[in-house]
């Protein structure tokens, strides 16, 4: 387990990132020939990722909340993500076509994503008696005090009043 960094952080990054936000939901539990092998997919994906870094994914958190499954995914460019979804010698791409072959639109099980593509400073977070997580996990870890005391603070770009 993590230690517990005892006190408010918060993590930086050296410019921008994306990140991405991946899920599946079970629709019908009874029907585990259908959905086990979305579930599957994933940990081999995430497997391959971190034994490759150089693809370009930093770190990935998994949430699961039955019916739901999330991943957190934070990739170094949008560029690098969308190469490694079309790589053809990848795990995600032979993936991707037996989803859409067994299942595609048929209501079994839901698979849903989306997208950040995050400018430098255009981003803020917090974290209080937490061991490393999400961007805290790979940014660079600073306390948050002073010019990083509150959240307007903390994002460095131009924010609405």
């Amino acid at each position: 387990m993590a230690k517990i960094v005892e006190r408010r952080i918060c993590a930086e990054m050296d410019g921008g990132f994306v990140v991405f936000l991946i899920g599946m939901r079970v629709n019908k539990p009874w029907k585990f020939w259908k959905w086990l092998p979305v579930a599957a997919a994933m940990p081999r994906m995430l497997i391959e990722l971190g034994k490759q870094p150089e693809l370009g994914l930093l770190h990935a958190e998994n949430q699961f909340s039955f019916p739901n499954v999330t991943v957190t995914q934070y990739w170094k460019s949008f560029e690098a993500l969308e190469a490694y979804a079309k790589a053809r010698d990848k795990a995600h791409l032979p993936a991707w076509q037996a989803f859409n072959k067994a299942i595609s639109s048929n209501g079994d099980v839901g698979i849903w994503r989306e997208t950040y593509v995050i400018e430098p400073g255009k981003y803020e977070n917090i974290y209080n008696n937490m061991p490393p997580y999400g961007l805290g996990a790979i940014g660079r870890i600073v306390d948050a005090v002073g010019a990083r005391q509150a959240a307007r603070q903390r994002v460095k770009g131009k924010v609405a009043a």
